[in-house]
């Protein structure tokens, strides 16, 4: 996290993956991106692509159980996301 002032209730968080090719980061942040919007206010998730990198920040002033309860959705998300294309790889 590179802001975390909970108890103001104005948190940041930024996550980076990086991946062996840039399809692979296309797949992630395209997956994760409709989360980018229809969000309540006072929560943003910007996820962005740049080469086999994916940047995803979760700010959030909605309090520490939203913003976790966010970046746990999000890990879930790229999760699947990264499973799907395992197992394209394979087969």
């Amino acid at each position: 996290m590179s802001k975390n002032n909970w108890r103001t209730g104005d948190l940041e968080a930024k996550i980076r993956l990086t991946y062996e090719r840039a399809q692979e980061a296309k797949a992630v942040a395209g997956a994760v991106s409709p989360d980018n919007v229809r969000l309540p206010s006072g929560l943003i998730v910007e996820t962005t692509r740049r080469g086999s990198s994916v940047l995803a920040i979760v700010n959030c002033r909605k309090g520490l159980s939203t913003f976790i309860a966010t970046l746990d959705d999000l890990l879930s998300c790229i999760s699947v996301a990264e499973r799907a294309f395992s197992v394209a790889k394979e087969g």
